[in-house]
């Protein structure tokens, strides 16, 4: 557990005469390398440019789990997975673990979710007053892997190569519509809140769902870029038997042994997954118009990321699920003009660093007392200027399918280290090495460096205690699933509700009061 740094200027201090509204907005599976803010040439997305002109762009944020749910509780918790026993896409997050949504009801914020979030367990709300939107994945345990298999077996709900032979133009899909539902929900949220909010500041997550597979664009975004030259990957296919053991069990986790991919398949996924990027890039301009619209624009601390990268056939690999750079690391931008000034940080940073940051900046620099320890460190003195004692030091982990043992990674300063208890280690110089070629480990040049990197994932994890509880969660879980889906099904699913007697003319019938304003 890091101290927390509560040195910065305070928002008072910036002529702010409340505490700021907090909108958090999130993609689902975005890489930072193809966004303009991070040197990418070809995607279009001028409103996240905005973001990052105005704001703090982090360039080395990282996820603390390359996969879905576990990225996103490790966020609301600042808690690496294992710390709270959320080990892949089944497993439960614990109605116990205190969120910073918890913290932030507790001052006086009214907090609401918008879109995905794949909470797993009868808890589908983790310290959010409101959720106006359904989830789009399931919050049952069908997901649990099995540590038993081998290293190439492939289940029905793995990740396809599918995804990518089918990519394209489309003028619907699931993703589109759900996000659609998220962006629409989000927007009559903050007007609603806006015409008879209660006087609370808010915190509304909004999360959508795109650019995440399948990779299927509506033509008007897929049109934008007919006139595009897509990139190919930058580091070419890696043959199976040529690849590290982890790159190898990925190739059957993602089911590259069933379907042969091309290179026009992969420029294809390509072009669609940038055009979805630019589809969410216009929602997120939307945000910003309806913040502009209530008032808020002046008052609101944004943060934009994602759950975790996107390998895009990088090195031949696909979607996430390792420890490559496309795969975990995630963009980060704080946007927040009267606290912070536009900056770019090169620290090394996590998402659990979050859950610090917006209890000190909605705290007016001043940290409530936590019930629970966190693994996070406020990122407000990066984003000040300052920090000169930063530890430049990410921790992240892997313990869902395509392993049977923990995976684990710890990056300190330009170095990255990765570690499985059954694979050889990989160590990268990414400063000399961006595209992480040449494995360093067992080099006497490097010697003392991986020892020091891996003294830190000696102090952070006993990675036989962690196979253990694994294995026991994966098991306890396969029983519970089979006997809740044996007889009556109760779902965990969230419902969304809305009270129509409550909407537009009704609870009055007095049509006279709607030419003085909006009447809830």
């Amino acid at each position: 557990m890091f101290n927390l740094d509560p040195r910065f200027p305070t928002l008072r201090a910036s002529g702010m005469a409340r505490r700021p509204n907090l909108l958090i907005i999130m993609a689902d599976q975005l890489a930072p390398q193809v966004l303009p803010a991070y040197g990418h040439p070809r995607a279009r997305t001028p409103h996240l440019d905005r973001l990052a002109e105005e704001g703090v762009v982090f360039e080395n944020a990282y996820c603390n789990f390359p996969l879905c749910a576990p990225a996103r509780f490790s966020l609301l918790s600042g808690r690496l997975p294992s710390r709270i026993d959320t080990f892949d896409n089944a497993a439960e997050f614990s109605a116990s673990v205190p969120t910073f949504h918890h913290y932030l009801r507790l001052t006086g914020y009214r907090t609401c979710l918008a879109g995905k979030m794949h909470f797993i367990g009868p808890d589908q709300l983790h310290g959010y007053e409101e959720r106006i939107t359904t989830d789009v994945y399931p919050a049952n345990f069908i997901w649990s892997p099995d540590w038993r298999l081998d290293g190439e077996s492939w289940l029905e709900w793995y990740h396809s190569m599918r995804a990518v032979l089918d990519s394209g133009v489309q003028r619907r899909s699931v993703n589109v519509a759900y996000d659609d539902e998220v962006e629409f929900e989000a927007v009559r949220w903050l007007h609603e809140h806006a015409d008879g909010g209660d006087g609370r500041p808010f915190a509304l997550t909004v999360s959508f769902i795109s650019p995440h597979d399948p990779y299927l664009a509506p033509p008007r975004w897929w049109e934008r870029y007919h006139d595009v030259e897509i990139d190919a990957p930058r580091v070419p296919d890696i043959p199976l038997e040529e690849r590290d053991p982890h790159g190898r069990r990925h190739w059957f986790l993602t089911g590259r042994h069933r379907d042969a991919v091309g290179n026009s398949d992969v420029l294809r996924m390509r072009r669609a997954y940038y055009a979805l990027t630019s589809y969410v890039d216009a929602k997120v301009g939307n945000l910003l118009d309806t913040l502009d619209d209530i008032g808020a624009a002046d008052d609101t601390l944004i943060v934009f990321t994602s759950d975790h990268g996107d390998s895009l056939g990088e090195r031949g690999l696909f979607f996430k699920m390792s420890f490559y750079e496309w795969s975990v690391r995630v963009p980060l931008v704080l946007h927040a003009p009267f606290a912070f000034g536009p900056r770019r940080v090169r620290a090394n940073v996590a998402h659990l660093d979050l859950f610090p940051t917006l209890l000190e900046v909605a705290g007016d620099g001043v940290l409530p007392d936590l019930a629970a320890p966190i693994d996070g460190r406020s990122l407000v003195p990066l984003a000040s200027g300052g920090a000169a004692d930063w530890p430049d030091l990410v921790c992240s982990e892997y313990t869902a399918e395509g392993v049977s043992t923990p995976l684990l990674m710890v990056r300190k300063g330009s170095y990255k280290l990765i570690l499985n208890p059954e694979d050889p280690p990989l160590l990268f110089d990414l400063d000399a090495d961006p595209d992480e070629i040449e494995n360093l480990a067992g080099t006497p040049a490097s010697s003392g460096v991986q020892a020091e990197l891996e003294a830190v994932a000696a102090r952070t994890w006993d990675v036989s205690a962690l196979d253990r509880a694994v294995r026991e969660s994966q098991a306890a879980r396969r029983l519970v699933s089979g006997a809740l889906g044996t007889g009556a099904r109760t779902s965990w699913d969230f419902q969304p509700g809305r009270d129509a007697s409550k909407a537009y003319f009704r609870e009055s019938g007095d049509i006279q009061k709607s030419y003085s304003g909006f009447l809830r």
